[in-house]
């Protein structure tokens, strides 16, 4: 008798042994689980943004302005953080498409490598499927990015602690538009010394002495 539950105790402590150690396998997060993970999140939110290329409008009149040709494009999961990435994307907004690329050259950040082949994957497309005539006659109306998934990780520290680290990832959209950039892409914009001094000439012919005719 005392030989049988012994033995059933050994099983027990297996079969436990077994599930603990199928716990905590589950638990660890490899590149693989993490692949598995973004491929299977739903991206039904973020494909409206390119749905706007699908959009057919009515045939124009021949006295109407021609209406500009736009392409939308974007790119998901960067490894890059949205606060960092907000910069970059606010920096070429309102550029030329060949004036932004080349200031991106010179930008030393990771993001801006993400956002240079975005516009040059644009630029592509624009000309391919989206009968522009020349690459270089657009400019980029919207830039701008949002955030992305967000993997929760640990941080060894010393006397056996841990810390939370997050690995960010956002994502870039951009909207380039046919013709050439504005001259101002933000209103109000700075006015220039000639158009200051007008204002306060103007400002001090209008004074009036109070209480005068």
């Amino acid at each position: 008798m005392l030989k049988l539950i012994n033995i059933g105790k050994l099983v027990l402590r297996n079969e436990l042994n077994i599930q603990n150690s199928c716990l905590s396998a589950s638990l660890i997060h490899t590149s693989a689980m993490l692949e598995k993970i973004a491929n299977s999140h739903n991206r039904s939110s973020l494909k409206k943004w390119t749905e706007n290329n699908k959009v057919v409008f009515e045939p124009q009149n021949h006295d109407e302005e021609k209406r500009p040709a736009f392409i939308c494009h974007q790119k998901l999961n960067i490894k890059y953080s949205p606060k960092k990435m907000y910069y970059i994307a606010s920096f070429v907004r309102g550029m030329s498409v060949d004036e932004a690329i080349k200031e991106l050259k010179f930008v030393l950040k990771k993001g801006s490598s993400a956002v240079l082949e975005t516009l040059l994957e644009a630029q592509e497309m624009a000309v391919k499927e989206h009968n522009v005539e020349f690459k270089s006659n657009l400019w980029i109306s919207e830039s701008f990015c949002g955030k992305g998934q967000y993997f929760k990780g640990i941080r060894r520290h010393a006397k056996g602690r841990v810390g939370r680290v997050e690995y960010k990832h956002c994502h870039y959209f951009v909207k380039l538009e046919e013709g050439k950039a504005p001259k101002q892409y933000y209103v109000p914009y700075p006015k220039t010394p000639e158009e200051q001094l007008e204002e306060w000439i103007e400002g001090m012919r209008k004074r009036k002495i109070t209480n005068s005719l």
